[in-house]
């Protein structure tokens, strides 16, 4: 199996380097094709939401939709799907970075509480709380 680093999976989504896309989509082609899997980290799906937003200005909403049908790719391996699903439902609903709620999801399996953040828009939320 072979792991996608972020610059890869962006190549992929947004197709803005013709070269470099080219190669991404036949890498998950030939995973697709051969049946084997992608292992994409959960950092990779962080970066790749926030270089989504920020340099592409791709709105939230369409993020949303983009890493549903990730998480959802036969093709594709997470650390923790469900995880990673939790995450992104917190993300569609919620104000804060989807990395955020990632680490919420990763300490909530680690058996914590709460994460603590002077990030005031999480302390409104389920599961952040201020140090």
């Amino acid at each position: 199996m072979i792991a996608l680093d972020t610059n890869v999976l962006v190549r992929f989504l947004v197709e803005d380097d013709k070269a470099q896309s080219a190669r991404a989509a036949k890498l998950v082609a030939r995973a697709v094709s051969g049946d084997e899997p992608l292992f994409v980290p959960d950092v990779a799906m962080c970066e790749t939401v926030w270089v989504l937003l920020a340099a592409y200005r791709v709105p939230r909403a369409e993020v949303g939709v983009i890493l549903g049908r990730l998480l959802m790719a036969a093709h594709l391996r997470f650390q923790d799907v469900d995880r990673l699903s939790r995450a992104l439902e917190a993300f569609i609903a919620g104000k804060g970075d989807f990395a955020d709620y990632v680490i919420r999801e990763q300490a909530r399996s680690a058996g914590c509480e709460k994460v603590a953040t002077f990030d005031r828009v999480l302390l409104k939320e389920t599961g952040f709380a201020a140090p």
